[in-house]
């Protein structure tokens, strides 16, 4: 695991092997501590921003480029 910096001086731990597939680049998953036990959330490949959010359907967006992970349920009601 790749560890970081947040803007807050919290270390995270960056889980490359946890990828999912985003407009611009994977999103990879983002732990609390080197065991993997908590998530914090998902870099964005594209801009290396932690600034993002995800949805109750599943989509990420990054706050700061606009790479999106399409949502995981989807059907034309959820627009």
């Amino acid at each position: 695991m790749q560890e970081r910096t947040t803007e807050t001086d919290e270390t995270v731990y960056v889980e490359e092997s946890e990828a999912e597939i985003g407009s611009k680049g994977p999103f990879y998953a983002v732990y609390t501590s080197p065991e993997a036990e908590e998530r914090y959330g998902y870099l964005c490949s594209a801009c290396g921003s932690l600034n993002n959010a995800m949805d109750t359907m599943g989509r990420i967006v990054c706050n700061e480029c606009g790479n999106t992970r399409k949502p995981e349920e989807w059907d034309a009601a959820h627009e």
